[in-house]
């Protein structure tokens, strides 16, 4: 069996300079305000929608992102909506085979939950859930031994299971995602993959984000 964390990948090829040049352009049509359109403007233009919650303008541009998490938390993500998914599926993936090492892969707990495995309760409640990780994995190849197909044997896999997933969001969504997702409200797992994404937007597009960054 491996042991992941959850990771994250952005695979939008579109330029922050552009997405800020078409936002802006767009905006500007509802104000009549194109004649204000010059170098370094975008930026200010769009915080300022933004802060009057004008957030529809920014519907006209997505973001694409690769999550690797564990099945559980993939649950959770694919409530929201407007989006598009496309996800790693059990029903055909064979777990038994070379390219997947023949193994199959689970996201650590520890992760999420901030185990300190130091700590002898958090130490019992790990090594619980790594032997029940190891149980499932054995029923799965057993069942694969017998003649199940992928998908009859996926029933005995863990919500732990890792998942790849793409997953793309217009701005304006996946601002609401960010709001909901990094709340100490939402599952700890499912706050750490949204709290990596909301540091990771901050950083490589500011003017949409930042501010979700600040009030966090």
């Amino acid at each position: 069996m491996i042991l992941e964390k959850p990771n994250i990948e952005i695979i939008s090829d579109t330029s922050y300079t552009d997405m800020l040049k078409k936002i802006e352009r767009i905006g500007r049509v509802c104000y009549k305000s194109e004649d204000k359109i010059k170098d370094g403007s975008a930026e200010k233009f769009i915080s300022g929608i933004i802060k009057r919650g004008h957030e529809s303008v920014i519907e006209h541009e997505s973001i694409s992102v690769k999550i690797i998490c564990d099945r559980g938390v993939s649950h959770e993500i694919v409530r929201h909506r407007i989006a598009s998914y496309s996800q790693e599926s059990t029903r055909y993936c064979n777990y038994s085979k070379e390219k997947f090492g023949e193994q199959i892969t689970c996201i650590d707990i520890a992760s999420g939950f901030k185990y300190d495995l130091d700590s002898e309760t958090d130490r019992k409640k790990y090594d619980v859930w790594l032997e029940a990780m190891e149980n499932a994995e054995k029923s799965y190849f057993k069942m694969i031994e017998l003649g199940a197909s992928p998908q009859e044997a996926r029933s005995v896999l863990p919500n732990s299971l890792k998942t790849e997933m793409v997953m793309t969001m217009n701005l304006r969504s996946w601002r609401n995602f960010l709001r909901l997702r990094t709340s100490k409200a939402s599952h700890p797992q499912c706050r750490e993959v949204a709290c990596s994404l909301l540091e990771l937007f901050s950083e490589k597009y500011p003017a949409f984000f930042k501010d979700l960054l600040e009030d966090n």
